[in-house]
């Protein structure tokens, strides 16, 4: 059997001091997470952030910084998950986007409120995210190297 690690991304997005979520279904369940997805070829970590982000929530971001790397392996598939997860800055709602399927809808909670909602977390990992953005913890997107594809 060949081991396959999946490379995703994520965006933590903050305004009014509250968080960007979304209510989607994962494993026959309603779960929040941040907006994230996997990176398809020929994009860049960047790139793959803004456009699963605007694909699940409709918003369009600018990222600003990178938050950091989180490894996780899913119970329910065995399945490890290689994320990197990126702070951006929200700049409009594209109201005309169609939202993935399996998307409910997108939210903004606050801490507490996504705190009491743990038991519906997709994976440990949405509440570390935020954690670690809260304390402080930051790295330049300059800390990220892509070789150019065909170079």
């Amino acid at each position: 059997m060949t081991w396959t690690p999946h490379v995703t991304v994520a965006t933590l997005i903050e305004k009014d001091s509250k968080f960007l979520m979304v209510e989607e279904i994962c494993n026959d369940q309603v779960v929040f997470s941040q907006p994230a997805g996997h990176v398809e070829e020929g994009e860049t970590l960047i790139q793959a952030a803004v456009r699963e982000t605007h694909e699940e929530t409709g918003w369009v971001v600018t990222p600003t910084e990178l938050l950091g790397f989180y490894t996780y392996t899913s119970p329910h598939n065995q399945t490890t998950y290689y994320r990197t997860n990126f702070i951006a800055r929200a700049e409009h709602l594209d109201n005309s986007a169609t939202l993935d399927e399996g998307i409910i809808r997108c939210l903004w909670l606050s801490l507490d409120e996504i705190k009491s909602n743990q038991h519906k977390l997709r994976s440990p990992i949405v509440l570390r995210c935020i954690e670690d953005y809260l304390s402080g913890q930051r790295l330049p997107l300059e800390s990220i190297y892509e070789h150019p594809i065909g170079s």
